[in-house]
């Protein structure tokens, strides 16, 4: 079992180890992955894309209440890391809010790149009655979320809109739509290759034979040309003209940072904030800024 995620956001439901008793009661399926560490404690196999889809599927039905499955080889969550995310950017919103983390449908949060999984808006959604709007450029993602939407009665708080653009980021949203705030966990890589590079040596760290990413993924939800730099790039460069208080992007890497800084400089935004995350040995961090 995973030890203590210390480091999580205080308020993250997944702070203690998984209580995997009440995980398989939730999802009977999760039972066939589970396995022994060599310390002699119950776990999953972390290497088993199906067992990581698995967990994921119990935790959501266990700690949220939300009914969720995932076809294909799409991008594969962790749960606790995205539900961090959302934390934080809610404390972000409460610096304007007299201290107080808003929790209403009236806040209204926009989710670059929204994916299959639909993952943001789904515990936005359950953790602070927000309202959502996500894009996506994969017609055949954008069906998968709508009906995980449907199946947890969540129509009137979410809704997905096709970007047709794949080279825009905010360009081709409707002119009167306004957000209290955007997020987005950018593609991480610049090429096919670099992401199976990586992968590689994450097994080779892990000493584990597995090739396969174990969080799945299609193409444009992890490479796109010029990696996450290039990518929130062309974000930064695209937000002057979008009426949003906050604009908030996930960097996977330390060093992506003095790109991101220099453009957010030529754009003239007013505030930049940086906010450290981490989940046990993998560090991130949310960069915010505003024009406001």
């Amino acid at each position: 079992m995973p030890p203590h995620k210390s480091e999580l956001h205080p308020r993250n439901r997944n702070n203690n180890p998984y209580d995997l008793k009440q995980l398989v009661a939730a999802t009977p399926d999760l039972a066939k992955y589970l396995t022994t560490t060599p310390a002699g404690t119950e776990s999953i196999d972390f290497s088993n894309p199906i067992a990581v889809k698995t967990l994921n599927k119990a935790i959501l039905k266990l700690y949220y209440n939300i009914r969720w499955n995932l076809p294909g080889d799409y991008l594969c969550p962790p749960i606790p890391g995205r539900a961090d995310y959302l934390h934080y950017i809610a404390d972000l919103l409460s610096e304007t809010n007299k201290g107080q983390i808003p929790r209403e449908e009236k806040i209204t949060v926009l989710d670059i790149g929204v994916g299959a999984n639909c993952i943001y808006p789904l515990l936005g959604s359950r953790e602070y009655g927000w309202s959502f709007v996500g894009t996506e450029i994969n017609p055949e993602a954008i069906t998968i979320a709508q009906n995980l939407i449907k199946q947890n009665e969540l129509t009137h708080s979410i809704e997905i809109l096709h970007q047709k653009s794949p080279a825009s980021i905010f360009k081709g949203l409707p002119k009167d739509l306004h957000f209290d705030l955007s997020m987005c966990n950018p593609p991480f890589h610049s090429s096919q290759t670099e992401a199976m590079e990586a992968t590689r040596r994450k097994w080779k760290n892990l000493r584990l034979k597995s090739k396969q990413l174990n969080f799945g993924g299609q193409e444009n939800e992890l490479w796109c040309p010029g990696g996450e730099v290039g990518f929130i790039t062309r974000m930064i460069e695209e937000s002057p003209n979008v009426n949003c208080k906050w604009f908030t992007t996930l960097v996977s890497k330390e060093a992506s940072l003095p790109p991101i800084y220099q453009a957010l400089k030529r754009v003239n935004a007013s505030k930049i904030k940086t906010i450290d995350m981490g989940q046990g040995q993998k560090k991130s961090r949310v960069v915010a800024w505003t024009f406001s």
